[in-house]
C-alpha cells in the first residue's frame, strides 16, 4: 500500500507538472479557429473574424498553435499521443468549400451600397446577421515547423522537459485541433525554447536579449505580442560561422554590436566567468570611433566595457595605423621593419605587396630573399662564423635598401660594417680594370671600393656602394678572384651567396625603391613588438580587439588582416596539435566581401577558407557582414551554423537564402520589409528562424569613458 502510495504521489507531480507546461502554451482566451486539414507540411485553418479580433490580428508570419487540449487545467497525461502541440506559422490564406459564393454575396452587398460614403456593405442594414457570421469564417494556410512534447528530465522523474521535435510524428485527418495565439507569455516559452541537450553541451548557459518579436513590417501595439523579447545563446557563436546579411542602412552594424556586447557580457557572469577574445576587422572605423550614425547618445563599440559595472577599459583594446585625437590608448598597427625579430614579417609584408610586379625578374628574384639567421646547433664552427658575416652582410645591405626606399631609421642607429667586407676583394675593387665592355661602371667600382674602406659611412654613400658592389660582382676581376676564394675556403662556397646578389640588384633599379615604399606606411621606427603578437596575446586575454582600418589604403588593409588571420589560425592550430586546448576566438568581418573569397575563387588554402572549414577544431568562430549572399563562397555558407537576415532587396539574393533552414518562408517578407533592425534570426540551438526587432546599441550615460 505505501509502494502504491508513493507511486500515486509522484504521477500526481507529473500531472501537475504537465498541467503547469500547458497553462504556459495555451490560453482559451487566445482561441481561434480550428485546423479542418492537415498533412507532414501543412495545416490549414478555419478562423472567424470575431476570435481573429479579439486576439488583436493574425499576422502574415505569425505563430499559432494547436493542439487536442483545449483546457489545460484538466488532468493531462502527457505520455499520450494528443498531449502534444503543433507549432504553426501562418504563411497565406486558404480557399474554404464556400469562397465562391461567399464572394458572390459580398460583390452584391458592395453593389447595393455604392455611392454611399456613410455606409459600408458590410452594415446590419445592408447584411442581416446569420450571412454576416457565415461570411465571417476564412481559411489560413500554415507551415508546420514542429510539435512540442514532455518528457522525463532524464536527472530527476518527478520534473518534466519540454522538447520540441522539428517535424510532425502523426496526424489523424479526421481528428479536431483547436487552434490559439500564444499570448506574450506563451510566446516568450516558444521564440525562446533551446533544445535541453544543447543546453548541457555549451560551455555557459547564459541567454542575453537581442530584441524583441516582430512579425511584419506594420507593427501595432494592439497586436498582443508587444515587449516580448527574444534572447540567443551567445556560446551558439563560438566555433562557429555565423552570416549576417542585409541592405546598407537596415542595422547591420547596430546588430554586430548587440552581438559582440552578448558575448563579451559573458564575463560578467557570475557563476560562469567566461572571457572570450573577439577581434573586428573594422574598414569603416564605426566600432572604434564615435560617429554621427550613432545619433546624439554616441555609442561606439570600443565602450562595451561601460555596459556594466564591473566591466574595466582595458578589455578593450583598439588598434589603427594612425593615431586617433580621441583615442590616446590606440596601439599602432605597425612594426619596425629595422628590428632584428622583425626582418623577415616586414619582408613577408613587402612580398605581399610587390607580388603584382612579379613579371619584372629582379622583384621576383628579391621576393625569394629571406632572413632566416643562422643556429649553432646546425653548423660546425667555422661554417658558423661565415653563415653570420653572410647573414650580417644580407642584412646590412637590406636595411640600406629599406633606407633608400624612404623608411624612418630606429634613432642612434649607424651602418657597421666590420668583417663584412675582406681586405683583397677591396683591394681587387680599388686596382679594378675594366674591360672594353666593363669600362663604364669602373666609376662606381672604385667608388664603392672607397666607400667600403672608410671607417665612417652614411647610409646614403653606403647605397651607392652597393650600386657599385653590384656592378663589381658581374666582372671578369671578380669571377677570377671568387675562384680562388672558393679553393681557399674550408665549405667550398663563393664570397657572395644569392641572396646578397638578389638584394644589391634593386639598387641598380630606381623604380625598386619606389616599389619598397608602398609599405612604408606600416612601418614605425619605435616599437619593438610585432602587433600581430600583441593582438594574439589580447585575443588569449579574452579582450575585444578592434582593427580600425579606415586609414589605410585597400591593399594594406588586405595585408594586414591576412596577416593577424593567419596569426590567429596557426598559433590555435599549435594548440591544438599539442594536445592543449585552444583559446575560444571570435572574428568578425565587416564588409565581408572585400575579405573573403568570392565564390569563382577556389583557392582552399586561403586563410579564410581554411578558416571557416577547421576553425571549429580550433576553437576559432567567425562571424561575417556583408550586403549579398551571393558574393560569400558557397562552401562558407554551407558551414554557417547561425543566421541573421535583414532586408534584401532582389530575388537573386533571396534564392540563394532559400537553401538554407525555413528562410523560404519568409522570401517576400525580406524583400518588402525595410525596417531597420527587422530580422529573422536562426541560431544553433533554436530549432526555427525567428523574426525580431534588434534593440539598439546603448550604453549607460552616468559612466565616462
Amino acid at each position: 500500500m505505501l509502494e502504491q502510495g508513493i507511486t500515486q504521489k509522484e504521477q500526481s507531480k507529473l500531472v501537475d507538472a504537465a498541467k503547469r507546461w500547458f497553462n504556459k502554451l495555451v490560453q482559451s482566451s487566445q482561441y481561434v479557429g480550428e485546423v479542418y486539414s492537415i498533412s507532414y507540411e501543412t495545416a490549414l485553418v478555419q478562423i472567424h473574424d470575431h476570435h481573429r479580433q479579439k486576439v488583436g490580428g493574425i499576422p502574415s508570419l505569425s505563430f499559432l498553435i494547436a493542439s487536442r487540449i483545449s483546457n489545460p487545467d484538466i488532468d493531462i497525461d502527457y505520455k499520450l499521443e494528443d498531449s502534444s502541440i503543433i507549432l504553426l506559422r501562418v504563411m497565406d490564406s486558404a480557399q474554404l468549400p464556400g469562397d465562391v459564393e461567399a464572394e458572390r454575396i459580398r460583390v452584391q452587398s458592395a453593389q447595393k451600397v455604392s455611392g454611399e460614403i456613410e455606409k459600408h456593405w458590410d452594415s446590419s442594414s445592408s447584411m442581416d446577421a446569420q450571412t454576416h457570421n457565415l461570411l465571417s469564417f476564412a481559411g489560413v494556410r500554415c507551415r508546420v515547423i514542429g510539435t512540442f512534447f514532455l518528457e522525463h528530465n532524464p536527472l530527476d522523474s518527478n520534473i518534466l522537459n519540454l522538447r520540441f521535435g522539428s517535424d510532425l510524428s502523426n496526424y489523424y485527418p479526421n481528428k479536431g485541433l483547436k487552434v490559439f495565439k500564444p499570448n506574450a507569455g506563451a510566446l516568450k516559452e516558444i521564440v525562446n525554447y533551446q533544445d535541453p541537450d544543447r543546453r548541457l553541451d555549451l560551455r555557459n548557459h547564459s541567454r542575453v536579449p537581442i530584441g524583441e518579436i516582430r512579425y511584419a513590417s506594420t507593427n501595432r501595439d494592439f497586436q498582443g505580442i508587444s515587449n516580448v523579447e527574444v534572447s540567443i545563446s551567445p556560446a551558439d557563436l563560438l566555433e562557429q560561422k555565423t552570416a549576417l546579411f542585409g541592405m546598407t542602412r537596415t542595422g547591420k552594424s547596430n546588430t554586430t554590436k548587440i552581438i559582440s556586447k552578448s558575448v563579451f557580457s559573458l564575463r560578467f557572469d557570475d557563476k560562469e566567468n567566461l572571457k572570450i577574445g573577439q577581434i573586428i576587422f573594422d574598414p569603416n572605423g564605426e566600432y572604434a570611433n564615435e560617429n554621427t550614425q550613432d545619433g546624439k547618445n554616441k555609442t561606439a563599440l570600443k565602450n562595451v566595457w561601460l555596459s556594466n559595472d564591473k566591466g574595466k577599459a582595458e578589455d578593450v583594446v583598439t588598434y589603427g595605423i594612425l593615431r586617433h585625437p580621441d583615442d590616446p590608448n590606440r596601439k599602432l598597427m605597425l612594426i619596425n621593419f629595422y628590428d632584428d625579430s622583425m626582418l623577415q614579417i616586414g619582408k613577408d609584408m613587402i612580398n605581399n605587396a610587390l607580388a603584382d610586379f612579379g613579371g619584372t625578374q629582379y622583384v621576383t628574384n628579391f621576393c625569394l630573399v629571406e632572413f632566416n639567421k643562422p643556429e649553432l646547433q646546425y653548423f660546425e664552427e667555422n661554417e658558423y662564423r661565415g653563415e653570420m658575416i653572410r647573414y650580417n652582410r644580407r642584412v646590412l645591405a637590406y636595411r640600406t635598401l629599406l633606407k633608400k626606399a624612404g623608411f624612418d631609421l630606429p634613432k642612434g642607429m649607424k651602418p657597421v660594417t666590420t668583417g663584412l667586407f675582406g681586405k683583397k676583394l677591396l683591394e681587387k675593387m680599388q686596382a679594378f680594370e675594366p674591360t672594353k665592355k666593363e669600362q663604364d661602371r669602373e666609376q662606381a667600382i672604385k667608388t664603392a671600393a672607397s666607400v667600403l674602406s672608410s671607417s665612417s659611412l652614411s647610409w646614403d654613400s653606403l647605397a651607392t656602394a652597393f650600386e657599385g658592389l653590384f656592378y663589381f660582382l658581374k666582372t671578369e676581376t671578380y669571377t677570377a678572384f671568387n675562384t680562388e676564394y672558393i679553393k681557399d675556403s674550408s665549405t667550398g662556397q663563393g664570397w657572395a651567396d644569392s641572396d646578397f646578389e638578389r638584394v644589391l640588384e634593386m639598387f641598380i633599379h630606381p623604380k625598386a625603391t619606389n616599389l619598397l615604399g608602398i609599405v612604408v606606411v606600416q612601418h614605425t621606427a619605435n616599437v619593438t613588438t610585432d602587433y600581430a603578437d600583441d593582438i594574439y596575446n589580447d585575443l588569449v586575454a579574452g579582450k575585444l580587439v578592434i582593427l580600425d582600418q579606415s586609414s589605410g589604403e585597400p591593399e594594406v588593409n588586405e595585408s594586414v588582416a591576412k596577416r593577424v588571420m593567419w596569426k590567429i589560425f596557426r598559433e590555435n592550430q599549435k594548440e591544438f596539435r599539442e594536445g592543449t586546448t585552444p583559446p575560444d576566438i571570435l572574428v568578425y568581418i565587416e564588409e565581408a566581401h572585400t575579405l573573403l573569397p568570392s565564390d569563382k575563387e577556389t583557392d582552399l588554402n586561403d586563410v579564410w577558407v581554411r578558416t571557416a572549414k577547421e576553425g571549429a577544431k580550433y576553437r576559432i568562430g567567425m562571424v561575417y557582414v556583408t550586403q549579398e549572399v551571393s558574393s560569400i563562397q558557397k562552401n562558407i555558407l554551407k558551414n554557417t551554423a547561425n543566421w541573421f537576415i535583414g532586408h534584401l532587396n532582389n530575388t537573386d539574393e533571396t534564392r540563394e537564402l532559400k537553401k538554407f533552414y525555413d528562410f523560404a518562408d519568409f522570401e517576400s517578407s525580406i524583400i518588402r520589409a525595410q525596417d531597420k533592425g527587422f530580422l529573422r534570426v536562426k541560431t544553433l540551438s533554436n530549432l526555427f528562424v525567428i523574426p525580431v526587432q534588434v534593440k539598439k546599441f546603448e550604453l549607460p550615460t552616468n559612466k565616462k569613458a
